[in-house]
């Protein structure tokens, strides 16, 4: 219960929405492209991305000094079901 409590708290907020949402479409994105897209700051996208991928509904890919963001691919059936919804 612990566990679907802690992704329910990362999926109540409308940016983190949006981020999933953007992902879901485009399924792969740098920060900074997610952070344009949903008219936020690098740096708010970012810490919103960290959050998603603690409980892990994304996860990041270093290269070179980018960062890109996919949505992990087994997600927990809440997680998919809200994914659904979007």
């Amino acid at each position: 219960m612990k566990n679907l409590e802690k992704i329910l708290k990362a999926l109540t907020n409308k940016r983190r929405l949006a981020i999933l949402k953007y992902l879901k479409d485009n399924h792969k994105a740098p920060v900074g492209e997610i952070a344009g897209e949903i008219n936020l700051s690098f740096k708010a996208t970012s810490k919103h991305l960290t959050i998603l991928s603690a409980v892990d509904i994304v996860e990041k890919n270093q290269v070179g000094i980018r960062a890109f963001y996919t949505l992990v691919a087994d997600q927990k059936p809440a997680t998919k079901y809200i994914l659904s919804l979007l």
